[in-house]
């Protein structure tokens, strides 16, 4: 039997989603929660194995509940139902430790499903959720650029926030000849200062 509680701040949509997941004979709702708190507080009397999280509730919205409930039980899956798809909303459910997302505009099949497929690990999102990951990860995957070993270690140096002299040191070159280096860095990675190059290098994984 998995142990549901559902998130919502929409009363209806919480008593409608609950009668027509228990259809199901392997789900039982145990707790219905209007905002983010309650929720919390029912994880931790209740004990379930996933929360159905709406995104947009007050007090505490869905992805600070998220955040809360992973710290503290991370053993409870989190399944977002909610009817916001914008990168925005996206990313702060992922980056709160999110398990899924899905829209709710989807079928009564299709959450059960969603709930089935979270409780063995496999991470569920809906298509336009999805898409946008896969376009996101494209993107960033066409605009990778090589770098050499010595151009890895002049930009990890500037983003150190070491000035000329001191990486000329470092590197054992002349202040001049690191001034060039960079300058063919930054032409390089199509940036305008070492304050971009600083955030390429952490944004990149390089420092």
């Amino acid at each position: 039997m998995i142990n549901v509680i559902i998130a919502d701040d929409d009363e209806i949509f919480r008593n409608g989603l609950k009668i027509i997941i228990e259809q199901d004979k392997d789900i039982k709702v145990c707790g219905l929660a209007s905002n983010g708190n309650s929720a919390y507080d029912l994880c931790k009397t209740e004990k379930p194995d996933i929360v159905l999280m709406d995104m947009q509730m007050p007090y505490c919205d869905g992805s600070s509940a998220t955040y809360k409930i992973k710290q503290d039980f991370p053993n409870i899956k989190v399944l977002v139902l909610t009817t916001f798809d914008d990168k925005a909303t996206v990313s702060k459910a992922l980056t709160s430790g999110a398990d899924g997302y899905v829209l709710k505009d989807v079928d009564e099949t299709k959450i059960v499903n969603a709930i089935k497929s979270t409780m063995l690990d496999i991470n569920v999102f809906g298509k336009t959720v999805f898409d946008s990951l896969k376009e996101k990860l494209v993107k960033n995957n066409t605009h990778t650029v090589k770098l050499t070993n010595r151009e890895t270690e002049l930009l990890v140096n500037v983003a150190k926030g070491l000035s000329n002299k001191e990486i000329a040191k470092t590197m054992f070159l002349s202040e001049g000849t690191v001034r060039n280096n960079i300058s063919a860095l930054l032409l390089k990675l199509k940036l305008r200062d070492r304050t971009q190059l600083a955030v390429y290098a952490v944004k990149n994984d390089y420092i």
